[in-house]
């Protein structure tokens, strides 16, 4: 009995350590597998947010603290910016202001209002930092192409042509679209296109402007030099000599609203071909009264939404072999429009399209800009004998649905005193850089103020202004000094 119960003890013994070791070992399985699974899964760090957000922070954090700098409103922090001994980009500051932060005003400053900048629109993308925010992965279309093979966004094709039909300044149905490195690209992108084969049996086209012109339509024609090509000069020239079939080989630029005097255009040789720039065709820059329809448009995002240097343009063409050979050059030169840009362009359009008619209406907020930079620079030239602007009547706009004043994008002034023969030089004298009408062709006593840049610009421009028409009415010279 005693042996007996012996045995029984030992076998006991033995499972209660059988049973301890299997739990040991299920228990330390379970220990690896717990730990295999926690290093195969994403390392919870304050870095990782709840929606996932990860490697995107650091790139989101750099652009916020740029944006968020004081430049005391006269200037701004850019991410590219030149570094300061802290390794941080320091304050780009507007013309006539200086200092770490921008604050000091430059005494007697010279007004510029020679460029076309379009600054104006800033404002507007500041209220809208997070809608317009692009945030994209270092290997973002690293590929020469993009979807189905192409140099250009099939969404952003599409974005283009809803937003000009929400719009009605262009119809698009009938039209194929090529993109280019901004307007400027596209200017002989489309000469090109228009152009003869270049055989000997062709005689080169002969490409001409109604003054006044935008100066790059001859500069480039005169550069690039083309074979199939010349710069031929006016359409004065050829208008008057009585003839219908000697302009058919010409290629007229007709620019709608105009650049420099905002006048709306068309062409004017019977039997050209026509490139219509309508870079300013938009409701915050002009009246609306119907979409454009011509065979050949050229159309930019600088006067669009003022990305001027994101270098994005676009042109939408009617007859599909003409746009073969304009998509051929740009295909040939930058092998397509960046497609960073094109990223940022489908980012833009979107804010644009999902506001339009609404509070944060881009068009609506550029043209308020514009009016009343207008109407202030009317009201102090209107006292001068010595200079005068451009006339412009209220019209009605199909996009505003009503009358509207103007807006224009530049201000074509006139010396009319007999001894002012050059404009430029006059408006120089008294502080104010503007554009002489001799780079259109026009007379000397013709030049272009831009109404488009920073409102700092504007404010220093209207000051010189100002002085210029007080120092007439008070019968002495124009002076340069200010408290500016």
């Amino acid at each position: 009995m005693e042996t007996g119960r012996h045995r029984s003890q030992s076998l006991g013994s033995a499972g209660l350590a059988f049973h301890a070791l299997l739990c040991s070992s299920l228990l330390l399985n379970a220990v690896f597998f717990a730990h295999h699974l926690l290093r195969s899964s994403p390392t919870a760090t304050p870095e990782r947010l709840g929606d996932g957000l990860s490697w995107a922070l650091q790139a989101a954090r750099e652009a916020e603290a740029v944006a968020a700098a004081d430049c005391s409103g006269h200037g701004n922090v850019f991410l590219d910016g030149v570094t300061s001994e802290d390794g941080r980009p320091g304050c780009e500051c507007n013309r006539c202001f200086s200092g770490p932060d921008c604050s000091v005003r430059t005494p007697n400053c010279t007004a510029d209002a020679d460029s076309g900048n379009p600054l104006f629109l800033e404002p507007y993308w500041r209220r809208h930092a997070a809608a317009s925010a692009v945030v994209f992965s270092g290997w973002h279309r690293l590929s020469y192409i993009t979807t189905g093979g192409r140099f250009h966004s099939v969404e952003l094709d599409r974005h283009i042509r809803l937003l000009h039909r929400a719009v009605g300044n262009a119809v698009v149905d009938d039209k194929y679209l090529v993109f280019g490195a901004g307007s400027m690209q596209l200017i002989n992108a489309l000469v090109y296109a228009l152009s003869p084969d270049g055989n000997a049996d062709s005689p080169p086209a002969s490409v001409v402007a109604t003054v006044p012109y935008y100066p790059a339509y001859k500069s480039q024609t005169d550069m690039f030099d083309g074979r199939e090509y010349r710069w031929d000069g006016t359409t004065a020239t050829w208008s008057n000599n009585g003839s219908r079939n000697s302009t058919k080989g010409f290629i007229e630029f007709v620019t709608s609203p105009n650049n420099p005097d905002t006048a709306l255009r068309k062409p004017v040789l019977a039997g050209s071909s026509a490139i219509v720039d309508h870079a300013y065709y938009w409701p915050h820059l002009t009246h609306i009264p119907a979409p454009a329809d011509e065979d050949v448009m050229l159309f930019t995002a600088s006067k669009l939404s003022g990305h001027a240097g994101s270098r994005f343009g676009w042109a939408l063409i009617r007859d599909e072999k003409v746009a073969k050979r304009a998509l051929s050059y740009v295909e040939q030169s930058i092998m397509g429009a960046s497609r960073d840009t094109q990223l940022r362009m489908l980012k833009i359009l979107k804010v644009i399209l999902a506001n339009l008619h609404g509070k944060e209406d881009i068009f609506a907020f550029g043209y308020d800009v514009m009016r009343s930079r207008w109407r202030r620079l009317n009201a102090v030239v209107s006292r001068s004998t010595r200079i005068s602007l451009q006339k412009i009547p209220p019209q009605y706009c199909t996009y505003f649905n009503r009358i509207k004043e103007p807006s224009p994008a530049y201000a074509w002034v006139k010396c009319e005193w007999d001894e002012d023969v050059d404009c430029y030089e006059t408006l120089l004298a008294a502080g104010i850089i503007s554009r002489s009408g001799t780079l259109s062709e026009a007379e000397a006593r013709y030049t272009r103020m831009s109404l488009l840049k920073a409102q700092d610009d504007f404010d220093v421009l209207l000051e010189r202004i100002t002085e210029f028409v007080d120092a007439e009415e008070h019968g002495r010279a124009p002076g340069g000094s200010s408290s500016m």
